[in-house]
């Protein structure tokens, strides 16, 4: 018999996050009938071997490539035999039996199509990017021109944020992350899985929204708790922000209107620009703060690199 519910781990040099992620999902589930696939990207820490010793009951699948979350998760979810298929990251840790009452969530809201819950960081205070706002030239204009940073608790001018919404509510939302992201394997088959042109960043966004024309309408539900430890304190870094600008500009490419898309560039080199201008005034101002010196070298290194990210992952030279 087929177990309603498909769980699918990605990782890549986690080994210790994720067996902690798989002990609370085992210890966690106790409701729902369900399968464990984790596909290992590679990992030269010894992940796939220890989740073969440690976990004789995991479907593990040994990846010959890294082939990034997108890809890890599609080829995974090859295997899959649910009714729903639920991607959770390997840097996660299922608390009071979540698993259970995200189900449970989505058999009460069954138009929604996509569920997400409450992440939280590692002492339980809010993780806030379990959902987000999509993308429009407004909320853009906000981040670039730094009103989201100034007013990021305000619905009008947070950005893609939701503001000072503590995810404490039951609520619609555009986009829920993929780190705790549920849907039928249905919805996730006729829409092909996730879109492998987003090779880092902005492939669970794409995929809300290309969900919501088949009628989803995604929902979150703060019942629903797990430990998402990702992006607790990190800095702005080079590498990391040409990636998610590029992924950005491939959902303005494949998801605003034409006549918005060129708005959409200029809007990320003005963030650019932006950003440049305030980091050596401060510089300037308080030149005994390394890290303003340090922040204004990364943004200079984004501009040097837009080439890379200006007309998305697919127009990248």
């Amino acid at each position: 018999m087929n177990p309603t519910l498909s769980i699918v781990i990605v990782s890549y040099n986690t080994r210790q996050l994720t067996a902690t992620a798989i002990e609370s999902v085992y210890a966690e589930t106790r409701k729902t009938d369900f399968e464990l696939i984790v596909l290992d990207n590679l990992s030269s820490d010894g992940s796939a071997e220890c989740i073969e010793e440690k976990f004789p009951d995991v479907k593990l699948i040994k990846s010959k490539q890294n082939l990034g979350f997108a890809g890890g998760n599609n080829k995974a979810i090859e295997l899959a035999a649910g009714e729903y298929v639920l991607l959770l990251n390997p840097d996660t840790v299922v608390l009071d039996g979540a698993i259970d009452v995200l189900m449970d969530f989505a058999r009460s809201q069954p138009q929604a199509g996509i569920w997400g819950g409450r992440t939280l960081f590692a002492d339980g205070t809010l993780n806030p990017t379990c959902c987000h706002h999509r993308m429009t030239l407004w909320n853009q204009l906000c981040t670039s021109v730094g009103l989201s940073s100034v007013f990021k608790k305000t619905a009008l001018f947070g950005g893609e944020s939701y503001g000072a919404w503590q995810r404490d509510s039951v609520r619609q939302v555009d986009i829920v992350s993929g780190c705790y992201l549920l849907t039928r394997l249905e919805t996730w088959r006729k829409l092909g899985g996730f879109d492998l042109k987003f090779f880092m960043y902005g492939e669970e966004a794409d995929f809300c929204l290309r969900a919501e024309k088949l009628g989803c309408s995604p929902m979150m539900t703060p019942d629903s708790r797990i430990i998402h430890y990702g992006g607790a304190s990190e800095k702005v870094r080079a590498d990391k922000m040409v990636n998610l600008l590029a992924a950005k500009m491939e959902l303005i490419l494949s998801h605003w209107p034409v006549w918005q898309r060129s708005v959409g560039k200029f809007l990320f080199f003005m963030r650019v620009y932006t950003r440049i201008a305030g980091f050596s005034l401060f510089s300037v101002l308080k030149p005994s703060k390394a890290n303003y010196r340090e922040s204004l070298g990364v943004w200079k290194t984004i501009l040097r690199r837009s080439r890379e990210w200006e007309n998305g992952y697919s127009g990248r030279v």
